[in-house]
């Protein structure tokens, strides 16, 4: 009997831990497949113009719209070469919409990133077909656009950046230099490995890398490798054709020879993660220059594979390299620097180039010729430093309240690309804090409106606030006198009203005071009056309502706001208490007149009572009984 029960307990048992197995089962398989799936690195595709999500085969790539990123116009696109993604829409900014305009995309994780912006030509015959303009990312001026750009097949038709993202957004903006309006096709946000690119002992430290060339030795034409899901070694890359690649004999490559095609060969570098076409020679030596900006550093980074089939060993094929003039690597033998035969080998190394030319040259000391797969060149930009955030934010709480035109842009960072400052922000470099700060304000004449914000008290090093001329009404915000930097404040002819905020006259740097031309009253700051003794310099005319010190009417017996606020309670407490015995007073004058009304009223029940007594009484009397007063009892009261 126990053996039976226990073997039911065991039943029960597996039974109830079978349903629970189904029930998890069921809750998995409910789940999106997207919740188990391995997230790989971030990347972001924007299709500029765009009012819907668009896919674009083969490989069904998914572009989002635009919407809400930025401004600008909307409109039709021509694609300037065959580079550029197949998209039919761009986003182009005239001049109306400010000389700066931005997209800014949040919640962009921090790390490693290429940003490539595709740029394009609007589709209309009236429009400069050419537009020239700077492009910056986060706050460091990247690339500014030559003439002839839209004519080239190769690197001149994106602008691209390797750079590490450190607050979540990412930032690009197009700064208009009065050559055709700025007109972007794509944007993309592609994250790589946080090692990837590693130049040496400055890599990530305040530094950008951007594309300056890219060859894919050998090949015949451009290649632009699709890597849709943005994996850790880089995404999409453009690979220019080799036909700036040549022997120092100026002849032409022959391509019987010179080229072969190399296997999917394993690497430990992720940069170098392609289909590799080699080029070799039969000459002395393999040389390409390239032209490139002068006073530059340039980071170069060279791919090899040791691919034909003659290479057994090691020592068989070695060779030097030469950048301008200096040997940069010196007996580089591939299969002895990888271990192996078919495996890639990349090669880096900065130089500092004065001239305009980047000679790159193969000189090979054993075998009969060098070989090589790829050539990258990143030009090594120092990132500037931002604006500190804490002041940006104030900016642009100041440009909401005063409602600035978007002629004056402000869009971006204020104070970088130091080409490109917002117009109306003086900005200064805080060494303490290795940060842009913003130092004045010149926004006189510019048609604001609206009333100024207690948040303009977070810049804290201004020295100058002009806005003078404009139509801004409201009270002065009590916490300017928070500002101790502050020497000059003009705000004359505006439609300013209240009091002069006594916190003014903690201003010990302000040296000119303009509030002129407002519709102020009451008395002047005494703390204010007593500046005056240090040279200071205050206008108060066109304010009828100021008075207190020299110059300006005399005030009556003024009263601090405590006694004004202790006042006005006072008045308050006692018109209440006269309000309560008047009151008192009226009803207790209602009852009185009642009470009056009612004795007056005749009472015949109570005289007729008292008549029929006096009736009983006589019949009494006739009657001959006499009673005394004791047995006629008390008389009665009417």
């Amino acid at each position: 009997m126990e053996a039976v029960k226990r073997d039911c307990f065991s039943f029960v048992q597996i039974l109830k831990m079978y349903r629970l197995f189904l029930l998890l089962f069921t809750l998995f398989s409910a789940l999106p497949p997207s919740f188990c799936r391995h997230h790989g690195p971030y990347s972001l595709r924007i299709s500029c113009g765009a009012r819907d999500d668009i896919h674009i085969p083969p490989k069904n790539t998914k572009w989002h719209k635009d919407i809400a990123y930025t401004g600008g116009i909307n409109t039709n696109a021509t694609l300037p070469s065959s580079i550029s993604p197949t998209l039919t829409t761009l986003r182009y900014f005239p001049l109306s919409e400010g000389p700066e305009n931005c997209y800014s995309i949040d919640k962009v994780p921090n790390g490693h990133y290429f940003v490539r912006v595709f740029l394009g030509l609007v589709k209309e015959p009236s429009f400069d077909n050419e537009p020239l303009f700077d492009v910056s990312i986060e706050g460091s001026l990247i690339y500014s656009l030559q003439s002839g750009w839209s004519n080239h097949d190769d690197e001149r038709t994106f602008v691209e950046a390797l750079l590490f993202l450190s607050d979540h957004s990412a930032s690009l903006c197009f700064h208009s230099t009065g050559h055709g309006d700025p007109a972007v096709l794509a944007i993309e946000i592609l994250q790589v490995d946080n090692k990837a690119y590693n130049y040496g002992p400055q890599f990530g430290r305040g530094t950008i890398l951007r594309t300056g060339k890219r060859l894919s030795c050998g090949a015949k034409k451009p290649k632009f490798d699709a890597d849709i899901n943005g994996d850790h070694w880089g995404g999409n890359r453009f690979w220019n054709s080799f036909s700036s690649f040549g022997q120092h004999s100026d002849h032409a490559i022959s391509t019987n020879n010179s080229i072969k095609q190399a296997s999917n060969a394993p690497n430990s570098f992720p940069e170098a993660l392609y289909q590799t076409a080699i080029v070799s020679t039969n000459q002395s030596d393999l040389s390409c220059t390239m032209d490139v900006d002068p006073n530059r550093n340039y980071s170069i980074w060279l791919h090899f594979a040791e691919i034909d089939p003659s290479i057994k060993s090691t020592g068989q094929r070695i060779f030097n390299v030469v950048i301008n003039g200096n040997v940069a690597f010196k007996d580089v033998d591939i299969v002895n620097m990888t271990g192996d035969i078919n495996s890639a080998l990349v090669l880096n190394t900065t130089v500092a180039v004065v001239g305009r030319s980047l000679t790159i040259t193969l000189h090979p000391t054993k075998g009969s010729h060098a070989i090589i797969s790829g050539i990258e060149i990143f030009e090594v930009i120092l990132a500037e430093s931002k604006t500190m955030l804490d002041e940006v934010r104030a900016l642009q709480v100041l440009k909401s309240a005063l409602g600035l035109p978007r002629r004056l842009g402000w869009n971006g960072d204020p104070c970088v690309p130091q080409l490109h400052p917002w117009s109306g922000a003086d900005c200064q470099f805080d060494e303490e804090s290795s940060k842009w700060v913003i130092d004045g304000l010149e926004l006189d004449n510019q048609g604001l409106r609206g009333r100024l914000p207690n948040d303009m008290s977070r810049l804290q090093h201004l020295q100058n606030i002009n806005l003078s001329g404009n139509s801004i009404h409201g009270t002065i915000p009590s916490s300017l006198g928070a500002v101790t930097s502050l020497e000059v404040l003009d705000l004359s002819y505006n439609f300013l009203n209240g009091s002069i905020p006594e916190s003014l006259g903690q201003l010990t740097s302000l040296r000119r005071l303009n509030l002129n031309g407002n519709s102020l009253h009451g008395r002047v700051p005494a703390a204010l009056g007593g500046r005056l003794l240090h040279r200071a310099s205050f206008n108060f005319t066109d304010n009828a309502g100021l008075c207190g010190i020299p110059g300006l009417p005399k005030c009556g017996s003024h009263l601090s706001v405590g006694a004004k606020i202790g006042i006005g309670l006072g008045a308050c407490a006692t018109f209440i208490l006269l309000l309560i015995c008047s009151t008192c007073w009226w009803k207790r004058r209602k009852n009185i007149l009642r009470a009056q009304r009612i004795a007056a009223r005749e009472a015949p029940y109570a005289k007729a009572r008292t008549q029929s007594l006096r009736d009983v009484q006589m019949v009494r009397n006739h009657s001959g009984h006499t009673r005394t007063a004791a047995e006629n009892g008390p008389p009665l009261l009417s």
